[in-house]
């Protein structure tokens, strides 16, 4: 008190003035920032435009394992080197406004790795609830549909490595990626034909989701509301303005190419494999991709047709494939160390908002109301809907269903090549057509506390 009275009237007013505008240097440096990742957007954008590729061509630039292509093309070099550090100047300028902005944890990035007739999409669904997460659904089928890969050997390598560059650019919130797979290639970042579009929340939302247009065929349209041709630059600003980023796919299987990814200080990546019962696996694709599985249908039922050797072969590469990569998520390696769950769909569909919860909280995420709530609502349905790739079920019952319809003969078969992986899965052998069919005997192993943590 003394000292505030020998200072002058002026000078109190004066720290008083300071005082006042102190409160406002966050907005301001909030806004600067925005200002700045706008500009550096638009000026990738603009370098993007003249620097569109055929789809193989920038599978080759991608991936310098694939080809060197790159590296004989010294000014394309320098501008991707130039893209790759504007990126990372928009990455620490987003992280800094959200943390000035009061932003209340860190940009997590989730991805479910599973493959096909696991209960991915179901799975994928939970974060897809969640209002803060922006989810993608399946967008790695654009570049499989493009880009031709032989199986087994370089290529099976080459594909690894392109899904997985394509994959990195995703979590950043680079969708422009995606338009050099799109068929039709998008014109003015507009495109009615991104795959399974109405699976994201985010891309049927406002301000994603634009007036509807007239004579415009949407080949993959929203749901619950008619949008326009996707914006794609709509879709990216969402993406950054989301909390989080979640992406489910099935169509990578090598955990090992994903270190890069796990390592990359722009993402902070946690990755969720989902995993079932082979023999469900195969007694669901055999329903939902009929005309694939002719032989396997008609040697169950019939004994007619034999069934083929490589038909075999192609069922336990797959198993080994899955196993491979679970083992080294079990095995924890330094760079993958509290950054993998394995989680078995069965446990989901016993229990799903227990084992949503663990999965949140495996992956820093709140979960929300909405997501109980969703899972309520669609884990107790009175019957299976006779969509296939319906994700309201009742799941508690439902998820052995396979067990009262697959002949014995073809449950040998796939346990006889997926062994190893069931053992590791905890999924018990059949011994006999009356063990498969019991309801009391349970094919399923308690889930150990090591894949959960």
């Amino acid at each position: 008190m003394e000292i505030r009275r020998a200072l002058p009237q002026d000078i109190w007013e004066l720290l008083h003035c300071l005082k006042m505008k102190s409160k406002y240097a966050v907005l301001l440096v909030f806004v600067i920032s925005l200002v700045i990742i706008e500009k550096e957007n638009n000026f990738i954008s603009r370098v993007s435009d003249k620097l569109k590729q055929s789809p193989q061509a920038l599978a080759e630039a991608n991936s310098t394992e694939v080809s060197l292509a790159l590296a004989k093309n010294g000014s394309l070099a320098s501008l991707q080197e130039l893209d790759a550090a504007f990126s990372q100047l928009r990455s620490h300028l987003y992280n800094i406004t959200l943390q000035l902005a009061g932003d209340p944890g860190p940009r997590r990035h989730v991805l479910l790795m599973a493959t096909t007739r696991t209960g991915s999409s179901f799975v994928g669904e939970f974060f897809n609830q969640q209002g803060s997460i922006f989810y993608l659904f399946e967008p790695l089928w654009h570049v499989e549909k493009t880009v031709t890969f032989l199986p087994g050997g370089a290529s099976a390598v080459g594909s690894a490595l392109v899904y997985r560059d394509v994959l990195k650019q995703l979590l950043l919130c680079d969708l422009y990626i995606l338009e050099n797979f799109i068929s039709p290639v998008p014109e003015g970042h507009l495109t009615p034909f991104l795959f399974r579009r109405g699976s994201s929340h985010s891309l049927c939302e406002e301000p994603v989701c634009t007036p509807s247009t007239k004579k415009v065929f949407e080949k993959y349209y929203c749901k619950n509301r008619r949008c326009g041709p996707l914006n794609i630059t709509l879709a990216a600003e969402a993406c950054r303005r989301k909390q989080h980023v979640a992406l489910k796919t099935v169509r990578i299987r090598q955990l090992e190419f994903l270190q890069p990814l796990v390592e990359d200080p722009r993402l902070d990546l946690r990755i969720i494999q989902l995993v079932r019962d082979p023999r469900a696996v195969l007694a669901s694709r055999m329903v939902a991709f009929s005309g694939k599985y002719e032989t396997w249908k008609k040697w169950a039922s019939e004994g007619e047709a034999p069934l083929r050797e490589e038909e075999v072969q192609r069922l336990r590469g797959n198993c080994e494939s899955i196993r491979v990569s679970a083992e080294l998520g079990l095995r924890r390696p330094g760079w993958l160390r509290g950054r993998y769950m394995l989680v078995r769909y069965e446990d989901v569909a016993r229990a799903p908002l227990q084992k949503a919860r663990e999965m949140f909280r495996f992956a820093g995420l709140p979960l929300t109301q909405q997501v109980e709530e969703w899972i309520g609502k669609n884990t107790q349905a009175p019957r299976d809907g006779n969509d296939v790739y319906s994700t309201c079920k009742n799941s508690s019952e439902q998820f052995d269903k396979w067990r009262f319809s697959m002949p014995f003969k073809l449950a040998q078969v796939v346990q006889d090549a997926c062994a190893p992986a069931m053992q590791l899965f905890g999924y018990k052998l059949a011994s006999s057509p009356a063990a498969l069919a019991n309801r009391s005997f349970s094919l399923l192993e308690e889930a150990q506390p090591a894949w959960v943590t």
